[in-house]
């Protein structure tokens, strides 16, 4: 009797042979990393905000938190993604190496996995195939909410390894990508270890680099993985699409998260055009990473940059706004004709 094939995907039901494989040691090992870089930093966030209460955040750890948040998701958006992932620009060699060793000091993995993962998922967008996709358990309501959690960090647990060598061979065969790849468990401690040196240096005591080291190690490390991960899951479900995208493509423009994100919440408008440099291509969209791309390309570090081609956005919103529902016009009633 011949195999029965699988339905093909029709963008609402589950995702075919979407349940879990069967978990093998190697994937248990992953998960068990995996799981210890997502609580740990959770952890330090409560032990921050328990330390600090009734007593208040200081200035200094404030500040150490912003910069080393700056930093590291300024490594992930401008690095990781947009250099690294997307190829949106062009960077001088040692700015090649700074951005991606800034970004592996984010706790999201190291720099290589990465971004085969990223690229697979804008191979995959929303359909069978996406490492983490809000519908790979369809569109009802408990899918829905199945598939957030799923989205958001339920998929960095479940044994589904992308082969990096399908995914960034040209990552594989750069030796400078492959140093800081495997330097990752160093850069982690690394990205622990410099906000507490630096608090102890500035206070001069313990307290002083405790206090550093939860606000700007531990709970910036968890505060910047949840933004990131926020765009896999929240602006695949919610916010406009003003652009259109690929078949089932759901990527979506979230303002609330601009700031925070550095502009990678503008997900629509990057998933309408993965390879330009500026995602927030509106006049009141504000995309820090692409202003610092520019600062970059000004100062002679960053070449052969993919800026929006306004004939481009135009196309893609008129694709947009063609395939969107049209409402129905409804006729008015004819009045009696009143004589006089």
């Amino acid at each position: 009797m011949l195999a029965q094939l699988p339905a093909p995907y029709d963008g609402t039901t589950p995702f075919p042979g979407g349940d879990d494989p069967p978990a093998t040691a190697g994937g248990r090992a992953r998960a068990g990393v995996t799981a210890a870089l997502v609580v740990i930093p959770f952890g330090g966030l409560a032990a921050a905000v328990w330390l600090s209460w009734g007593h208040g955040l200081g200035l200094t750890d404030l500040l150490l938190a912003v910069a080393f948040y700056v930093l590291t998701g300024l490594g992930v958006t401008v690095g990781f993604h947009r250099l690294l992932t997307h190829r949106a620009f062009v960077a001088a060699r040692p700015l090649r190496t700074a951005l991606a060793i800034a970004g592996s000091m984010s706790f999201q993995g190291d720099v290589i996995g990465w971004v085969a993962i990223h690229r697979r998922h804008h191979a995959f967008t929303d359909r069978p195939g996406d490492p983490h996709s809000p519908y790979r358990y369809g569109t009802s309501l408990g899918g829905q909410l199945r598939g957030l959690a799923h989205a958001h960090v339920g998929w960095l647990l479940r044994d589904d390894p992308t082969p990096a060598s399908r995914y960034a061979p040209d990552l594989m065969t750069d030796p400078a990508m492959r140093a800081v790849s495997a330097a990752f468990p160093a850069l982690s401690a690394a990205s622990l270890a410099l906000p507490a040196a630096a608090g102890w240096m500035i206070g001069g005591s313990w307290r002083a680099a405790l206090g550093a080291l939860l606000w700007a190690g531990l709970a910036r490390v968890a505060l910047l993985q949840h933004v990131t991960w926020s765009v896999n899951s929240l602006c695949h479900l919610i916010g406009a699409r003003p652009y259109a995208t690929r078949r089932y493509d759901r990527a979506t423009n979230l303002w609330p998260l601009a700031l925070v994100s550095f502009g990678e919440s503008w997900h629509n408008g990057h998933h309408s055009d993965p390879a330009c440099a500026r995602h927030g291509t509106g006049p009141r969209q504000v995309d820090i990473s692409a202003a610092v791309i520019r600062f970059f390309e000004r100062l002679g570090w960053a070449s052969a940059v993919h800026w929006p081609d306004p004939a481009r956005l135009a196309a893609r919103r008129r694709l947009a706004d063609q395939s969107r529902p049209q409402p129905v016009p409804v006729p008015l009633p004819t009045l009696p004709h009143a004589g006089r």
